[in-house]
């Protein structure tokens, strides 16, 4: 029969699917235990993951009779799809499926920043009733950059033009958008650095992305823009974004992706309570309804390979 190895938590009613098919072991926790994955792997056939098990080559290399790996969820940076193809294994993301959690997410921030709701809150638990000493905004008819024009950066854009805001979308690799997308315009990276109120990024990590919003990128900031990072902690250079902050040349932040995941003493000591900032544990993609649809999707599509 064949043996599907899950790693990391799954709907129940998912898993229950595949159990009716497939001999398969569950462990959320596997993910930490290393060497017991890699040891157990060459038992199976098809791997389920999210973002936390590391599918290295090391991994990959014991796993004789792997064909298939599940992501549920979209970014493939912690699977070595390189060495997988050398291999003939299927990679398999979710895409599209966690699309609206993430765009609710951006809004919903945006929203919260452009309001300074972190700072009133702040303020009026301790009592300061700040109610006219900080001066908050309305979204309706600020300008969005959707850095990332894939699934998910339109998805925002839809969001973010019910919501009044206008949309510039970059993304090197689209070179026209579609009939359906005239309310948005296509700009560069720089049109959006200087036109945007609020910067938000939908970028896999790669060479090309690692630290690209740095010192430099904020330095070319016009309009002192919220900064919010739903795709990868590593395409923010976290410390000149906190120094930028500090620096007013952005105005808030919603970070839910870190270099370090868990995140780490060095960048949390730099975060004061007055700061106008949101920091989430990687859920922005990760509601009730979307594990459903992730989790669904993925079982699909592993029934559909091994048929």
């Amino acid at each position: 029969m064949t043996k599907i190895l899950i790693t990391e938590f799954i709907n129940q009613d998912s898993l229950n699917d595949l159990n009716n098919i497939f001999e398969t072991k569950f462990n959320e926790k596997l993910w930490e235990k290393n060497e017991e994955l890699t040891e157990i792997i060459k038992d199976y056939d098809g791997l389920i993951v999210r973002n936390k098990t590391q599918v290295s080559e090391h991994i990959l290399s014991n796993a004789k009779n792997l064909k298939f790996i599940g992501r549920l969820g979209v970014g493939l940076d912690n699977i070595d799809t390189e060495f997988c193809k050398t291999k003939n294994i299927h990679v398999q993301p979710a895409t599209g499926m966690n699309a609206d959690s993430v765009a609710e997410y951006v809004v919903s921030s945006s929203m919260s920043l452009i309001k300074k709701i972190p700072i009133l809150h702040n303020g009026t638990v301790k009592g300061n009733w700040p109610r006219t000493t900080i001066k908050s905004a309305e979204i309706n008819g600020k300008c969005i950059g959707v850095v990332g024009f894939g699934t998910i950066g339109r998805k925002v854009a839809e969001y973010s033009l019910k919501n009044g805001l206008n949309v510039l979308a970059y993304d090197p690799y689209i070179k026209e958008l579609g009939d359906n997308e005239k309310d948005y315009r296509l700009s560069s990276l720089e049109d959006i650095f200087q036109n945007a109120d609020i910067v938000s990024l939908h970028l896999p990590l790669t060479e090309e992305t690692k630290n690209l919003i740095n010192k430099s990128s904020f330095s070319k900031m016009q309009k002192h823009p919220i900064i919010i990072n739903t795709s990868r902690g590593s395409v923010v250079n976290e410390n000149d974004l906190i120094e930028a902050y500090n620096q007013n040349l952005i105005s808030g932040f919603a970070l839910d992706v870190f270099e370090n995941e868990p995140i780490t003493n060095d960048l949390y000591e730099k975060i004061k309570p007055d700061m106008n900032c949101i920091l989430t544990p990687h859920i922005s993609g990760v509601t009730t309804e979307s594990n459903i649809r992730v989790s669904n999707f993925i079982v699909k599509k592993t029934i559909e390979f091994f048929k």
